[in-house]
């Protein structure tokens, strides 16, 4: 008689989205799927990592407890950083549960993916301490200040790998799955371009298409409460006709924007065409995909409702997938 269908998983980068890979797992579990290799980026990383070592239960727990004022607290933001937030409080935490677990010890194939700002290049971790391997991988650029290691400058996976399906390649599974913690872009996706005219159109043309946009991308108080102790900069040069002339041709940014929100935005419109282009290379047999517009980077006060989310979705992709319950 056959055993359990085995599973590769890529658990994908995404901030607080990441909530939503406990579920995953929890569905795959549930249906008697046995997981022998899982890889991850930034939070993905951390739930992967949790999970290989077998204390994502207690993990659970905790972050089920959070509010948003915990998660403030937790944040520690530090002005000197190279980074917002310095995650010593979270991380904390996390090697408090996994106790001095070693990648090469766990009974899980485990890999982190972190990105060498230097070299510019994919680091994999595949032996070593859990915990320092999971906060190489969740440096997100102008949150979480990056690590030094053994001479690499180490920051966020996503950068390079938003789910890191090549390192679960060697694994012996019937199935891969892949969760996606940036599907279903507001802005459209970069796929396609977007033609546009640089004459100043009237208010009613192009208003509503705004307001949904913004809706979805721009209400982020969390990140604002975090990052508003930091003063964006002041216009110091001289304004020449010319320039001035340039500017009342473009409206008012919108209100509250700070210098982390227009970083953030770049940085997800970078990681959507990297998304598209890795999973072209190495693709999942199965994608769980959970919408940006689920949860902001740093919502990790909203456990409940993202676990909730990623269930709901990992039971439709694999129904929609025709896939054996186990």
């Amino acid at each position: 008689m056959p055993g359990p269908a085995r599973v590769a998983l890529a658990l994908g980068s995404g901030g607080a989205r990441g909530y939503a890979h406990i579920g995953v797992i929890h569905v795959l579990e549930e249906r008697g799927y046995e997981i022998v290799s899982v890889a991850g980026s930034s939070m993905g990383a951390a739930v992967g990592g949790l999970y290989a070592a077998g204390v994502l239960g207690e993990y659970t727990e905790w972050v089920r407890t959070l509010t948003q004022r915990d998660v403030l607290r937790l944040l520690d933001p530090k002005l000197r950083a190279p980074g917002a937030i310095r995650a010593d409080k979270i991380m904390s935490r996390v090697s408090e549960l996994l106790g001095g677990a070693l990648i090469q010890d766990l009974p899980i194939a485990y890999t982190a993916v972190a990105t060498d700002l230097l070299a510019r290049r994919e680091v994999w971790f595949q032996d070593g301490p859990v915990d320092v391997a999971v906060r190489a991988s969740i440096a997100l650029p102008s949150f979480i200040t990056p690590v030094m290691l053994n001479g690499r400058l180490l920051a966020d996976g996503g950068l390079l790998n938003p789910v890191p399906i090549a390192p679960t390649a060697a694994a012996r599974a019937d199935l891969t799955v892949g969760v996606v913690l940036s599907g279903e872009a507001p802005v459209g996706g970069a796929a396609t371009p977007q033609r546009e005219s640089a004459r100043p159109q009237p208010v009613e043309e192009w208003f509503e298409r705004f307001r949904r946009t913004a809706t979805q991308v721009l209400d982020r108080d969390l990140v604002r409460s975090v990052t508003s102790r930091f003063g964006g900069a002041r216009r110091s040069e001289p304004v020449t006709a010319a320039s001035q002339a340039v500017e009342e041709v473009f409206g008012e940014l919108p209100a509250g924007m700070g210098m982390f929100d227009v970083m953030q935005l770049s940085l997800e419109a970078m990681q959507a065409l990297v998304t598209d282009y890795r999973l072209a290379g190495y693709p999942a047999d199965v994608y769980v995909t959970v919408p940006k517009a689920a949860a902001r980077t740093l919502d990790f006060h909203r456990a409940d409702e993202l676990i909730a989310l990623g269930r709901e979705l990992a039971i439709a992709a694999l129904d929609e997938a025709g896939r054996p319950d186990g």
